[in-house]
Order: C-alpha cells, then sequence, then structure tokens
C-alpha cells in the first residue's frame, strides 16, 4: 500500500537571530529586540528525508571580510549554535546522515535561510521562481539575499510558479510579501502514524502575534503591509479547513515548545 504523507517530523535550530522586533512586527518600537530561533524542518518522505530550509553559510560568519559585507548592519547579530556546521551537527544529533536528506525546499533565499544549501549540490531544490529571479538580481544583496549560497550551477533547481506539491503530504504555498516569491509549507502526516498535519508560515508570519493579531511582518519586499496581511488570513484558512495548526517561523516560545512537542510523538531525541 502506497504512502500518502509524511511520517517524521523533527524541528530544527540552526542558529539564532537578535534584531529589532519591527523585522517581524510592524509597527513595533524601534528600541524592542528579540532572538529568534533559525528554523530548518526534516520531513521523512517517501524517497528519504526533504529538508525545508538550510540555515546560515557559516563562511559567510566566520570570514571577516564576508561578515562585514554580508552580515554588517549595525542593529542585527547573527548567532550559530556551535563552532561547526550547523546542519551537520543538528542532523548528527539527531541521527540522520546528510546523505540522507534527498531533497531541499527553500521557504525564501535570505541568509537565514539557503545559507547551508552548499550542502546538497545535485539534490531538487524547489524554490519559487520568481524568487530565484530575483535572487539573481543585484537589488537582491540589499535584501539580505547572498548570491554566493544559491548561484551555483550545481544545484537541481525545480522552480515553481504559484502553490505545488513538491512530496506525497508536502505542499508549498505561494505567500509572496516579505519576498518576492517566499512560500509556506502544509504538511500532511500520514495516517499510519496518527495523521494530522501542521502550516508552516516561515516567514509569511514570524510570530504568534503576526497570526493572532492580523499585523504584519516588518520586513518585505515591494509589497505593503496589507499584502502580508492577506497572506497570513489565507495561511489561517488553510490551516483551519484542515485542523492543522499554523506555526509561525521564528517565534522563540512556539518553535522550542513544537520541537520537544514533536520529538515526543516520534521518539527521536530533539536536534536542537
Amino acid at each position: 500500500m502506497s504512502r500518502t504523507g509524511i511520517r517524521e517530523i523533527v524541528l530544527l535550530t540552526l542558529g539564532w537571530e537578535d534584531l529589532p522586533r519591527a523585522v517581524s512586527i510592524e509597527g513595533a518600537p524601534s528600541q524592542e529586540r528579540m532572538r529568534e530561533p533559525v528554523p530548518g524542518i526534516l520531513l521523512h518522505a517517501d524517497g528519504g528525508w526533504l529538508l525545508l530550509d538550510t540555515g546560515f553559510n557559516t563562511a559567510l560568519l566566520h570570514d571577516a571580510a564576508l561578515r562585514r559585507r554580508f552580515h554588517g548592519r549595525p542593529t542585527y547579530r547573527a548567532i550559530l549554535p556551535g563552532p561547526g556546521e550547523p546542519l551537520e551537527e543538528a542532523l548528527a544529533h539527531a541521527g540522520i546522515e546528510i546523505s540522507e536528506v534527498r531533497a531541499v525546499g527553500l521557504s525564501h533565499l535570505h541568509v537565514d535561510h539557503a545559507g547551508g544549501l552548499r550542502h546538497f549540490t545535485g539534490v531538487p531544490v524547489h524554490c519559487q521562481r520568481r524568487e530565484l529571479e530575483f535572487g539573481l538580481t543585484a537589488e537582491a544583496e540589499r535584501h539580505a539575499m547572498c548570491r554566493v549560497d544559491y548561484d551555483d550551477p550545481a544545484h537541481d533547481w525545480h522552480l515553481a510558479d504559484g502553490d505545488v506539491e513538491i512530496a506525497p503530504g508536502v505542499t508549498a504555498v505561494l505567500t509572496a510579501g516579505h519576498t518576492p516569491g517566499h512560500q509556506s509549507f502544509v504538511v500532511d502526516l500520514d495516517e499510519s502514524v496518527g495523521g494530522g498535519g501542521f502550516v508552516f508560515a516561515f516567514d509569511a508570519a514570524d510570530l504568534t502575534e503576526n497570526i493572532e493579531q492580523e499585523v504584519s511582518i516588518g520586513g518585505r519586499v515591494d509589497a505593503t503591509p496589507e499584502e502580508c496581511i492577506e497572506q497570513v488570513r489565507r495561511l489561517k484558512a488553510i490551516a483551519a479547513e484542515r485542523g492543522y495548526p499554523l506555526v509561525p517561523g521564528h517565534d522563540p516560545v512556539v518553535w522550542p515548545a513544537l520541537t520537544g512537542e514533536l520529538s515526543a510523538r516520534f521518539g527521536r531525541t530533539p536536534a536542537r
């Protein structure tokens, strides 16, 4: 009997970001700051593990000149979880070989989401076409996209023009606003593991406040707050229709709590 959904979810914390709360909440006072987790999600699908988002490129943080260029904003600080490669360390802790990751889905191309893509040349990489097109423009670097992270002819791009199923039980949903081709993900769990599922907003909604109060994210590319709020409402409608939780992308309370919950459900030690 063929599988129809995901059999396991492992949440990864691939670092943290110390940044103004206004990046996540439109109109937040400039002096308010947050420490937000950098997310990654492993999904056990037919054919192996699918990884959603890849964290930082450590080379851009360890090298002083590259750090000044790509992480040099005075109000922002990237924090790595340890001395090594965050993805390698997190996967090893979870008992998963990096070679077992057979495909990657990118929510978008920001430095905290696409920086680990260099580990996955030759495997399918799912992204929205408009996101990659924007990421290859001269303007992209002004919006925290590092072309060195993803402009590699060895990548096997699978580009979408809207909503698309990228694996059995995983649907990418175009939620443009934070970036031109940002995508969120609907994950359906297989009935063999109890069914149900989740809607992972990623940066369409950083925090619970974005969802519950329907307030826009502060970081946007060529989008209005109203357009970003409409994307949150769309995700809320999808979650309500399916009876799934809608998970914000960078919430420092929700992310560790859900990491522990899913670890208990699937019997795997949390990766971070």
